[in-house]
């Protein structure tokens, strides 16, 4: 089991939370100008890396906040939680 470390309420079980998939997608500038394909690849295409990787959390069995995680997608290690429009922690080489 994961420990998640919310940026309100500290470090919980990965049963308090919702993934929300990648973290800092940017919506897109002028939406009405985008081709289907171009909306195809903003709804569902997202990155699949293979190390550090930055992801949207919701507490939803506690403060119901959403914030960003830093984990790493082969050996599960967290390097922390942070709110919506800080920059992530920095990871090691």
């Amino acid at each position: 089991m994961l420990l998640i470390p919310c940026p309100w309420c500290g470090e919980r079980d990965e049963v308090e939370f919702r993934c929300g998939g990648q973290a800092h997608v940017a919506y897109p500038a002028e939406p009405t100008a985008l081709s289907d394909e171009a909306w195809r690849d903003y709804l569902f295409v997202r990155d699949n890396p293979r190390g550090w990787f930055s992801e949207r959390w919701c507490h939803a069995a506690g403060c119901r906040r959403w914030f960003h995680v830093l984990r790493h997608t082969v050996t599960h290690e967290v390097r922390g939680g942070y709110r919506m429009g800080e920059r992530a922690p920095v990871t090691p080489s």
